[in-house]
């Protein structure tokens, strides 16, 4: 992983991850990668272990990983976990231009345009 480049996560976001990573037995090591959303072009998809890929963040004792072509998409995001006693979820920050959907969850780049054809239920 190059220095200064790729995912960043802040502390509630590697707590939870690692929460997750050691409940299904990878401590230390989840995998992420970016699937088709529906209110905005990616969503991303968080799931505990390694799989494939390249480590793209690591904090607070947890690694993520995600596939190697998917890195430049997610250089420039920050990944932060909001929870409160209904419930928890990530959300996706970022400090260059793309949109983000009010879920916090799904986003796209500034310059396409958004999915056409179905309505979030997120």
């Amino acid at each position: 992983m190059p220095r200064g480049q790729g995912l960043t996560m802040t502390a509630a976001a590697a707590a939870e991850l690692g929460r997750q990573a050691a409940v299904a037995g990878t401590p230390g090591m989840m995998h992420l990668d970016l699937v088709d959303g529906s209110c905005e072009r990616w969503v991303i998809r968080i799931r505990p272990g390694r799989l494939a890929g390249q480590p793209v963040a690591r904090a607070d004792g947890i690694t993520v990983f995600a596939p190697a072509e998917q890195g430049e998409r997610l250089s420039s995001l920050e990944l932060d976990y909001r929870g409160d006693l209904s419930g928890g979820g990530f959300l996706v920050r970022t400090g260059r231009e793309l949109r983000v959907c009010a879920c916090g969850a799904s986003f796209g780049p500034a310059d396409e345009p958004p999915p056409t054809g179905g309505t979030s239920t997120k």
